[in-house]
């Protein structure tokens, strides 16, 4: 069976500095990942993230190793300085969500959730 992709949420952040945008597309898969199993990927800025169960494991046992129930996925994440970034995090807390921030330079952070469509 083939991955098909849903789109969950589509939105950006303005940057008056300069007139930009960054763009951010969330979308849910049925197959991802090695396993082939229904999670969310979030695109922006021609990078993507991809919350399947093997990586959302890993993930949620950093997590749990240093106590947090959210954890920063700084390997994914974008920062050109503190005034502009893309940020997102696994939250463990309940039911298992990810949440992307976004802040330009003339813009407070703009963050959102998803809930995934699976448990570890």
């Amino acid at each position: 069976m083939a991955n098909t992709k849903t789109m969950i949420d589509q939105w950006a952040v303005r940057d008056l500095e300069d007139n930009t945008s960054i763009n951010v597309v969330v979308e849910a898969g049925t197959e991802l990942g090695n396993a082939g199993l229904p999670g969310i990927q979030i695109m922006s800025m021609g990078q993507f993230i991809t919350f399947e169960p093997n990586a959302v494991e890993r993930w949620a046992y950093l997590a749990g190793k240093s106590g947090a129930t959210e954890y920063y996925i700084e390997d994914k994440s974008w920062a050109r300085n503190e005034d502009e970034y893309i940020k997102y995090y696994l939250l463990t807390g309940g039911p298992l969500k990810a949440r992307v921030t976004v802040k330009t330079r003339s813009s407070k952070p703009v963050s959102r959730e998803y809930e995934l469509p699976f448990e570890v």
